[in-house]
């Protein structure tokens, strides 16, 4: 456009000094826009705030959506998540609840039977054991038995998996014993992206959907652009995330194992192992397309899990190579998972008990047969 305009000016009648004035003006607006545009894109947000402002921008857009659970309302969660939604939405839809996980879960099945779309606040995961028949038998089967006339439009959500010396009751990770049951949908999310946009999308759901978070997450902070800030920002549910690219080796986790795998596949990167690392997202429905194109590119698998390694999460994602991909497989797959043991309470059988990054880069090397297998050593 300015060459345009200089073309012209060289015709003549045209007032160059003028001209170059206003094109002066523009050259300032443009910078001004830019430096706008790049500031918006590189906010940072907590998981916290990620997940607070979901909630409350659901709760605006949809009068039938409220919060129920332990210390909602006037404490502002156990973990702040419903921070300043008591004061703004009022009583009726922010719900402190006595500590009868059983009662309001039952409580909140019935509310989405009748078009309600509730949240039912956990403390911790480990509290879901004392609702788990309204979570399975309720909410799960609802729609199935009744040939699709009954929705049961409801998210549980709350902390899941080991936070830190809180002793084996508390510590435990529920993605395979809800990933496991028909009728459920299982999200746990790693980044501040993740939150937003995966519990807007668990809010919108007919069906009912596990979400499960973690606390040591909380107070993470990740980048995020303006798009993901949008009010209208939702992410599917059933799509998993390449969070880095590569060629060598596929590393698959969810929630705080994605963090643990992306350090793992930096180390990787300096000793010549291009690593791709992929966010779950979904734990029911799996990405099984995005996985196994993963695994035909790298012909190598590594699956990362906090979870108990019988019957976990990296367990089905093994049958689903083994049954889609198994001859594009150059190596045996690498499963990392949480120890099979109640988890400890001591700080330093706690770290033994729990992957860490060491671990995701010694089965990365195994499975690029850079170092001796375990079979050898035993």
């Amino acid at each position: 456009m300015l060459g345009i305009v200089r073309r012209r000016i060289a015709r003549g009648g045209v007032n160059a000094s003028i001209v170059e004035q206003s094109l002066q003006k523009i050259r300032n607006q443009s910078l001004i826009y830019a430096s706008r545009s790049y500031s918006s894109a590189s906010k940072e947000m907590t998981v916290r705030d990620a997940l607070n402002s979901a909630l409350d921008e659901e709760m605006s857009a949809d009068p039938k959506v409220f919060v129920m659970g332990e210390e909602v309302g006037e404490y502002q969660g156990a973990y702040k998540i419903t921070k300043g939604l008591l004061d703004k939405y009022g009583p009726e839809r922010v719900v402190d609840t006595p500590i009868t996980e059983a009662g309001f879960a039952g409580i909140g099945v019935g509310a989405a039977y009748h078009g309600l779309r509730p949240v039912v606040e956990f403390m911790t995961f480990n509290f879901s054991m004392q609702a788990i028949d309204h979570i399975i038998n309720s909410a799960a089967k609802s729609n199935y038995m009744s040939a699709g006339q009954i929705s049961v439009p409801i998210v549980f959500r709350g902390p899941n998996g080991a936070a830190a010396g809180v002793g084996a009751q508390h510590s435990q990770c529920y993605a395979a014993w809800f990933g496991a049951c028909p009728g459920l949908k299982v999200l746990a999310p790693y980044s501040s992206e993740d939150a937003r946009g995966l519990l807007k999308a668990a809010i919108r759901d007919p069906d009912p959907v596990v979400f499960l978070e973690n606390e040591l997450l909380y107070g993470e902070s990740f980048p995020v652009s303006a798009e993901v800030l949008d009010s209208s920002f939702c992410l599917p549910i059933g799509k998993a995330k390449i969070e880095r690219e590569g060629k060598d080796v596929t590393i698959t986790a969810f929630s705080k194992m994605v963090g643990y795998a992306l350090k793992a596949a930096e180390i990787l990167a300096k000793e010549g192992i291009s690593a791709e690392v992929i966010n779950l997202r979904s734990i029911r429905p799996l990405d099984r397309s995005t996985i196994n194109a993963s695994v035909r590119k790298t012909n190598r698998l590594v699956t990362v899990e906090e979870g108990f390694p019988q019957h976990g999460v990296g367990a089905e994602i093994c049958a689903s190579v083994v049954e889609e991909s198994f001859e594009y497989l150059d190596a045996p797959v690498e499963r990392i998972a949480g120890a099979d043991v109640p988890m400890p309470y001591a700080a330093n059988l706690e770290r033994m008990a729990v992957p860490q990054i060491e671990d995701i880069v010694r089965a990365a090397k195994r499975a690029c047969y850079r170092s001796v297998p375990l079979a050898a050593t035993a």
